[in-house]
C-alpha cells in the first residue's frame, strides 16, 4: 500500500512542528523528512571530491531533488575526524555559487551546513533558508546575532570538541541524558540572543565524539529526545559505526544506513540527513506504513 507524501504519519509519538522563516514554511511530523547531503570539499570522508567543483555540485543537488530530497543541506568544510579547518573566503568561494544557482533552480529549502557567521550570512543572501551549524552556535561568537537578525530556523548539533579532535577517547556516564542536558542549555542561550526555541531542530551527533555504542544508544533511545519538544534530525547516513558493526567500507553501507534510518524513523525522528536519498525515502515511506500500526 503506498502513502501518499502528504499523508500525516503516526509513526511512534513523534509530534508535528511548523519550522518558518524568510521564504520558508516547512512542516515536520506528518512524515519523515529528507535532507540530501551535498559537500563541496575535497576531503569530506564518503563524498569528498566527487562534487567539488560547482557543476558538479549543481547537478549533484538536481539529482538529489530528483530522488525525493525535501531539502538540501550544502557544507563547504569536511567535519570528518582529524579534519582541518578551512578559512571563511575558501569556503564562501566553495559554496556560495552552488546555493546561487540551486536556489533557483530547485523547488526545495536550501540549508547551509557551517559553524561561520560570515559564510553564513553570505549563504543567506545567496538563496539559503536555513543554518546547520554542527557547533551550536558555539565556533563564532557572531552566529546567533545573525540567526536572530535573519529570522531563520537553526539545526543546532551537539558534538564534543572539534573534528580535529572529538573521537579522542569520548566518555560519557549516559550519553542520551548527558546531551539532553547540552540541548537545554543551547535552548536558553539561543533564547536569550533572541532566537525563538520554535525556529530550532536539534540533532544528537551521530559519529561527533562518540563511540560506536554511543551512535548506537543514540539511536535505539532516540525517542527520548522528544522530550525537549523539538524536531530531531538523525544523520547515520554511511558513517563509521555501520562499518565497524558490519565490517564494511563506506561504499558498502547502504543496508547498514538504511537499518539506522528505519529505527531512526519508528523512534520518533522528524528529519533524516542522508547521502543517498532514494533508497532511504523508499526505507522511510515503507516504516511510516508499518508504523501506523505500532500504537492502534
Amino acid at each position: 500500500m503506498k502513502i501518499p507524501s502528504s499523508s500525516r504519519s503516526t509513526v511512534g509519538d513523534r509530534r508535528t512542528y511548523h519550522l518558518q522563516g524568510p521564504g520558508l514554511d516547512l512542516a515536520l511530523g506528518q512524515r519523515v523528512l529528507l535532507m540530501g547531503i551535498l559537500n563541496v570539499t575535497p576531503d569530506s570522508f564518503s563524498d569528498g571530491g566527487l562534487y567539488f567543483k560547482s557543476e558538479e555540485a549543481i547537478r549533484r543537488g538536481e539529482d538529489l531533488v530528483q530522488a525525493g530530497a525535501d531539502l538540501i543541506d550544502i557544507g563547504g568544510e569536511s567535519s570528518r575526524p582529524g579534519a582541518d579547518p578551512v578559512s571563511v573566503d575558501e569556503e564562501i568561494r566553495r559554496v556560495v555559487p552552488v546555493i546561487e544557482a540551486l536556489s533557483k533552480r530547485c523547488p526545495v529549502p536550501i540549508s547551509i551546513d557551517t559553524c561561520k557567521a560570515e559564510v553564513a550570512r553570505q549563504a543567506l543572501a545567496s538563496g539559503a533558508r536555513l543554518i546547520n551549524d554542527i557547533s551550536a552556535l558555539r565556533s563564532d561568537p557572531d552566529m546567533a546575532a545573525l540567526a536572530a537578525r535573519e529570522r531563520v530556523p537553526l539545526v543546532l548539533m551537539h558534538m564534543r570538541g572539534t573534528p580535529k579532535d572529538m573521537q579522542r577517547d569520548p566518555v560519557y556516564n549516559d550519553v542520551v541524558r548527558e546531551i539532553m542536558e547540552f540541548f537545554e542549555s543551547r535552548i536558553q542561550f539561543c533564547e536569550q540572543a533572541g532566537i525563538p526555541r520554535e525556529r530550532i531542530v536539534l540533532d544528537p551527533g551521530i559519529g561527533f565524539g562518540k563511540t560506536i555504542d554511543h551512535n548506537l544508544e543514540i539511536l535505539a533511545r532516540l525517542d527520548e529526545f522528544q522530550t525537549a519538544d523539538r524536531p530531531i534530525l538523525i544523520g547515520p547516513s554511511r558513517k563509521s559505526f555501520i562499518g565497524r558493526v558490519l565490517g564494511l567500507p563506506v561504499e558498502e553501507r547502504l543496508e547498514g544506513t538504511a537499518a539506522a534510518v528505519a529505527v531512526a524513523v519508528l523512534n520518533g525522528a522528524s528529519m533524516i540527513r542522508v547521502h543517498d536519498v532514494r533508497a532511504m525515502n523508499r526505507v522511510a515511506r515503507t516504516v511510516e506504513a508499518i508504523g501506523r500500526f505500532r500504537h492502534a
